[in-house]
């Protein structure tokens, strides 16, 4: 029987499977024949939510006596694009100067294909692990994530699943393979001002109240003064205004109503529940402002109204994990990894709750691109560093 011992072989499979979000695509079951012959079992739960599409998710488990190694990601991609502006099609997995292209390469479908080699050669050469791996995928990931991770974490648990550690395979790294570690992430929360102001014409405006006048002065709140300074692990809260509109195609029409879009990145200055609070503050001081809205007596008028859940800032602080991935790093690459909480967020913020996680994987520079592509020598050498860490996390853990 031959093991999915080589990355590039994996990679190539998954990459012909076309998952985008939400479909299943075949990558699941490709996942499957991969895993059963290195003693995996494996339980593909499906779940739903009104208003969303059903996900299939795919839990792997080889067991053994002692601790419990978690590698989590997912196998859906976003869609490709203009497929006719692709050098290589999309779900090919063609190779061109040293590099496969195809949707998934680096996010993530290349992450998983290496684990699962790097399991493999693990078994090839020992026959057995100190412990126990079980791999965690989502099909959610790049759509809602209400149905992916969270879900099958908790369908996990109530079956009796505990975790020692997790990594997510995620293309951690900027420029070059071994570049960083992430060790945590930012929170994330996203919300819509709302003002309503009173419809009229821009040559009467005593008779009209100019909504953007009055989003003009909330803005101005949400982006002076800043935030914070940032801390020791983490870079400053930082705050983007997405998009503003009025929905009024008339230059001669006073709009009566405006709307702005926001994100808010937060550090470990804050909680959730504390930076949605400075928020609300923020807002009902400025809707009190004169600054652009002279003559007028009442406050602005305006609704603040929350979107999706937010993401809750986090910081792995496992040195036993931390240490294991770096010095795998350092061992096959010869450099020392940075430790980064950069980025956007990832399903490891569902995986904090459960477990110490961080995450390693690919260079990330063509995700979502199009002509997404990995080199075939990074794939190899990522195999070799999730090798090395599979041996010394079980033997730092059992010492």
């Amino acid at each position: 029987m031959t093991l999915p011992t080589d990355p590039a072989r994996n990679l190539a499979a998954l990459i012909r499977c076309a998952s985008v979000t939400p479909a299943e695509g075949g990558a699941l079951s490709t996942l499957e024949t991969m895993l059963k012959p290195l003693g995996f079992s494996v339980e593909r739960p499906v779940f739903s939510e009104g208003g969303t599409p059903d996900i299939e998710n795919l839990y792997a488990r080889r067991s053994g006596n002692g601790p419990h190694l978690m590698f989590a990601g997912h196998t859906d991609v976003v869609p490709v694009g203009d497929e006719a502006s692709w050098t290589h099609p999309p779900f090919a997995a063609e190779i061109a100067k040293g590099e496969m292209f195809g949707r998934g390469a680096v996010d993530m479908k290349g992450g998983i294909a290496c684990f699962i080699a790097a399991v493999a050669r693990h078994l090839e050469a020992k026959d057995s692990l100190k412990g126990s791996v079980s791999l965690l995928i989502t099909g959610d990931e790049e759509g809602p994530a209400i149905n992916g991770t969270t879900k099958l974490l908790e369908w996990a648990a109530a079956k009796g699943e505990k975790w020692d550690a997790s990594i997510v395979g995620e293309p951690t790294n900027p420029d070059a393979l071994g570049d960083m570690i992430k060790i945590g992430r930012r929170g994330s929360l996203s919300g819509s001002i709302v003002v309503n102001g009173r419809q009229g014409h821009a040559a009467y405006p005593q008779l009209a109240d100019n909504p953007v006048r009055g989003l003009m002065t909330l803005v101005d709140a949400l982006l002076h003064p800043v935030f914070d300074r940032g801390t020791k692990d983490f870079q400053p809260t930082n705050l983007e205004v997405t998009s503003i509109d009025v929905g009024n195609p008339a230059t001669n029409v006073i709009a009566a109503k405006a709307t702005a879009n926001f994100n808010i990145r937060f550090n470990d200055t804050w909680t959730a529940e504390t930076i949605q609070a400075e928020i609300h503050n923020r807002l009902d001081k400025a809707a009190k402002r004169k600054k652009y809205r002279a003559g007028k007596k009442a406050p602005v008028d305006y609704e603040l109204v929350w979107r999706d859940r937010p993401s809750h800032v986090f910081l792995t602080r496992d040195d036993r994990l931390i240490e294991a991935l770096s010095g795998s790093v350092e061992t096959v690459i010869g450099r020392k990894p940075a430790l980064s909480t950069s980025g956007g967020t990832s399903d490891a913020r569902f995986i904090k709750d459960y477990c110490p996680v961080v995450e390693f994987g690919l260079v990330g520079k063509t995700m979502h691109m199009v002509d997404e592509r990995v080199a075939l020598a990074d794939l190899e050498t990522l195999t070799q560093i999730y090798q090395r860490f599979i041996e010394d996390w079980f033997e730092r853990d059992v010492s």
